[in-house]
């Protein structure tokens, strides 16, 4: 999630705000000057996300890391935006909304995601969860009209095509063909939980919004773990580590970075940043991992970046 991601939403209140004029304006001009550093760290971050979720259900079951990557973000959260001078403030006849985005973009989203990178490579999953924004645009022009111009149009065509070339050579996808239904799931969540939070978007700083849906997500978790009655007691430490890292790097710093780099950048520049997940989630891979995608995958994968990229990039 990748939560923000993809959604296009402006923040209620700019980051830095608060600051006077004078300083303000420094601020920003200093700020300006990270944003690329701060796209690459968040592309870097939620790209090693499958590698860690990987690693992480070796031991844990999805939904019980799902729960205790979210219970960390929900507790670093606050800090962060009172650090930034974000309020986190929403108007109680909202909530109900924010939390149906919420149980769509975390709760289900992740349930899908965590069992599909269980039953597929991590590079893969990367790919194919890189691809869900061109079917978002897709159930965009379906509903609302969106005209799609020819390098859209070859964004889409290009993208499709790449992941079938990945399918046509997964050994995953032979093993255990659940893996691309469970990314289909995922996928429909994530769509979901774009055209839920569309209405909310402007009320209210990317930050707030994230926060409270990662908080009712979180919640929506808690049944699923139970229901899988997995004790944590006897953990292997790389396994702790990679929960930590997902809680706080991934699910609260990443987010911290990419509200910023949104604001700055606004959704169609910053998209720039999001499409170099794939890339370093395959590389990472290949070194970390041990992952080898055949020569045609690899084909594949280079496609489906590149049509996602014309898609969603004016």
């Amino acid at each position: 999630m990748k939560d923000i991601r993809r959604t296009g939403a402006k923040p209620g209140m700019r980051y830095g705000q608060a600051l006077g004029a004078g300083v303000y304006s420094t601020a920003m001009k200093k700020q300006g000057s990270l944003i690329p550093f701060a796209g690459v760290a968040v592309a870097v971050i939620w790209g090693l996300t499958f590698l860690s979720t990987k690693v992480a259900v070796v031991e844990l079951k999805p939904m019980t890391l799902a729960l205790m990557r979210f219970v960390i973000a929900s507790f670093l959260l606050p800090p962060i935006a009172w650090l930034s001078k974000t309020s986190l403030a929403i108007k109680p006849k909202d909530a109900p909304l924010i939390a149906v985005s919420g149980f769509a973009g975390i709760t289900l989203y992740f349930f899908f995601e965590n069992n599909g990178i269980m039953r597929l490579s991590a590079s893969e999953s990367s790919i194919i969860v890189g691809t869900i924004p061109v079917l978002t645009l897709l159930v965009d022009v379906a509903f609302y009209k969106r005209r799609m111009k020819p390098a859209v149009i070859v964004g889409i065509l290009l993208s499709f095509l790449g992941v079938a070339l990945i399918v046509i050579r997964s050994e995953a996808a032979k093993a255990s063909p659940g893996g691309y239904f469970f990314m289909i799931g995922a996928a429909i969540s994530w769509i979901a939980y774009t055209f839920i939070t569309k209405p909310i978007a402007g009320k209210y700083s990317l930050l707030s919004i994230t926060f409270w849906q990662i908080f009712f997500g979180m919640l929506g978790c808690v049944p699923f773990a139970l229901a899988e009655g997995q004790s944590v007691a006897h953990l292997s430490t790389p396994v702790i580590l990679n929960v930590l890292f997902l809680g706080v790097l991934a699910s609260a710093i990443g987010y911290w970075l990419y509200v910023i780099v949104l604001d700055r950048l606004d959704a169609s520049r910053s998209s720039v940043f999001i499409n170099l997940i794939p890339v370093v989630s395959i590389v990472a891979s290949f070194i970390m991992l041990g992952e080898r995608l055949a020569p045609l995958q690899l084909l594949g994968g280079a496609t489906a970046i590149v049509g996602v990229y014309l898609a969603t990039t004016k």
